[in-house]
């Protein structure tokens, strides 16, 4: 358990659940900005009703961190999920590594905590972190990706999240190779199989027979002039720059985040990916390749963001009904 500062500044006070298939994070955000009790616990998964157990499991956390703080009065949650997300009708709509399909969550969340619930997708909560706090300010149009076991992206049109009734963002998911991989997905040649720090370290492990830890051991090794692993690491930087150029050609966004494990390779990563990116590119305009700033907490963050948004939403419209 820890505390931290970051600039998220003064507002409502907030409790906020970032939901990942194995660990959910929570704090609670106090008036000053102040992150509070953030934590790591086991993710509570039911072979039954995952979606149930897991809204129930947010009373527990949410009493544990009141108990820590017994002078912050909170107003509302945030919740946020991987998978299909529709933020309008508060469903997760599905979620392989959850077990769920057209899940209430917002609803059962709502009861569990007797509080009015932000619910959202986990990678588009980060995608406005980064936009409001992070390496994004500035750039209204901009492509968040997540770049650790799989790929996932967020996109800011205007400075709007864009989900698409939550079918929008799989980055990951978009075609890489037609002739590579089946990915977990069932489609063949997605990015991630052959784009991801896990689809880098497991095609080393396939070609090589030799076990690593990780990409960044793929990585030491094409530095240490190991040919194969220079050729996975090198085609894997190619795949990522095809895609983005794509994405470049399609939205033209100014700036393009990137987060998540392989992000840490930091100038291995960034500078080949902007040198070929720019070389696939002719008239378009060139987005500026940024190593995102709010690193693991940014879904947290952005979880806390939106329930601080729907707080002062319910109070403006409390403020309007009460004027004479």
């Amino acid at each position: 358990m820890n505390d931290l500062a970051p600039p998220l500044g003064p507002g409502a006070a907030v409790l906020a659940f970032d939901v990942g298939g194995t660990d959910t994070k929570s704090a609670m955000v106090d008036a000053a900005g102040r992150v509070l009790g953030l934590r790591r616990t086991p993710t509570a998964l039911d072979p039954v009703d995952s979606a149930r157990a897991v809204a129930a499991s947010f009373a527990g956390l949410a009493q544990t961190l009141r108990d820590e703080h017994p002078g912050v009065e909170v107003v509302a949650a945030g919740v946020s999920v991987p998978g299909l997300v529709d933020e309008v009708r508060g469903l997760g709509l599905f979620a392989s590594n959850l077990g769920w399909r057209d899940a209430p969550i917002r609803d059962l969340a709502e009861h569990a905590l007797g509080l009015p619930v932000a619910f959202g997708h986990d990678v588009r909560a980060a995608g406005d972190a980064e936009h409001r706090l992070g390496a994004a300010r500035g750039y209204d149009d901009a492509v968040v990706l997540a770049i650790g076991t799989g790929i996932a992206s967020s996109m800011l049109i205007g400075g709007q999240p864009y989900s698409a009734g939550g079918y929008a963002g799989e980055f990951g998911h978009s075609l890489a190779d037609p002739r590579g991989e089946r990915c977990p997905c069932g489609a063949i040649g997605c990015l991630e199989t052959v784009a991801s720090a896990g689809a880098i370290a497991r095609r080393y492990r396939a070609a090589s027979g030799r076990d690593v830890s990780g990409a960044r051991a793929v990585l030491e090794a094409a530095r240490a002039g190991d040919p194969l692993a220079d050729d996975i690491w090198t085609s894997a930087i190619e795949a990522l720059a095809e895609g983005i150029a794509r994405l470049v050609a399609t939205l033209a966004p100014e700036a393009i985040v990137i987060g998540g494990g392989l992000s840490q390779a930091g100038p291995a990563l960034f500078e080949p990916l902007g040198a070929r990116v720019d070389a696939l590119l002719s008239f378009h305009r060139r987005p500026v390749l940024l190593r995102a700033e709010l690193g693991d907490d940014a879904g947290l963050l952005g979880t806390a963001l939106a329930a601080r948004d729907l707080a002062a939403a319910k109070a403006a419209s409390a403020a309007g009904t009460a004027a004479p």
